[in-house]
């Protein structure tokens, strides 16, 4: 297995340079003939936004969900249940980081440039993050359920 992992060293060193210069010319051309402070002062920005704002909220908000969430033993194994409202808030989230203009209706130009009319985009996103934990809470009921039937009883019904 040693022989195996030397052989492969200079394959991932190779293709580790390969992404550095991929990523340096995307870079470049990001940068080029753009407002150059603008987009470092963004970068710079998101990343201590996230770091120092975002990323603790996160944790807060974790906590206080397993608080409510889980009541547990200490050392116990963790509730699935946190997990089902985790997913479709982090899925959410993201839709709403992605599409923040339209849903809170800050793009003006919208519909000049596409001639659509972007006032649908908020109820859509509510109907979809809605739709998520719906979706999200009938997996679980479902989990719960097939949790809560007799072991031979599953057993028989896969056969």
């Amino acid at each position: 297995m040693t022989g195996a992992r030397s052989a492969a060293a200079p394959l991932r060193t190779l293709l580790m340079l390969a992404s550095f210069a991929v990523t340096a010319y995307a870079g470049l051309r990001l940068l080029e003939g753009g407002p150059v402070v603008g987009i470092l002062i963004w970068f710079v920005g998101a990343a201590l936004l996230h770091d120092m704002v975002l990323l603790p909220l996160y944790g807060v908000a974790d906590r206080a969900l397993q608080g409510v969430l889980v009541r547990r033993r200490p050392g116990a194994p963790p509730s699935p249940v946190v997990n089902h409202v985790r997913v479709p808030a982090f899925v959410s989230g993201v839709l709403l980081l992605v599409w923040y203009p339209l849903i809170l209706g800050l793009s003006d130009n919208y519909r000049r440039y596409s001639t659509l009319d972007p006032d649908v985009f908020r109820g859509r996103w509510l109907l979809l993050t809605a739709g998520l934990f719906a979706a999200s809470a009938l997996l679980y009921v479902a989990r719960m359920l097939l949790a809560s039937w007799p072991r031979e009883d599953r057993d028989a019904g896969a056969e």
